[in-house]
């Protein structure tokens, strides 16, 4: 069964830093496309990154350009959000999604999605 397991997530400081995995179970993320998102409460599903399964990566989302950065390590499975000067405003929910044929900002290009991590922000 095709699982992404996610991990990293919690309470920081404004200005702090965190790194997020992506972890892939029942399945080998080499052949995925991955995607971060997050959702804070009352607002809609925001897509942050993607990167490619060679590595490329499209644009940066405004609110994560210059702070965050993805990446992945194939031979260990998993993809990373690097988060960088946090933000209040970057607290929410969480989310890496999988797609074979996809890598965009659009949560509707996306088949696999993890449960979710929350990042809280505040001092």
């Amino acid at each position: 069964q095709l699982q992404l397991v996610q991990s990293g997530g919690g309470l920081v400081q404004p200005g702090g830093s965190l790194r997020l995995s992506c972890a892939a179970s029942g399945f080998t993320l080499d052949y995925y496309n991955i995607g971060w998102f997050r959702q804070a409460p009352g607002k809609e599903r925001e897509g942050l990154t993607c990167i490619t399964t060679s590595g490329g990566r499209t644009n940066y989302a405004d609110s994560g350009k210059g702070r965050f950065t993805i990446s992945r390590d194939n031979a260990k499975n998993t993809v990373y959000l690097q988060m960088n000067s946090l933000r209040p405003e970057d607290t929410a929910v969480y989310y890496c999604a999988a797609d074979l044929y996809h890598c965009s900002r659009s949560d509707g290009d996306y088949d696999y999605w993890g449960l979710g991590t929350q990042v809280t922000v505040s001092s």
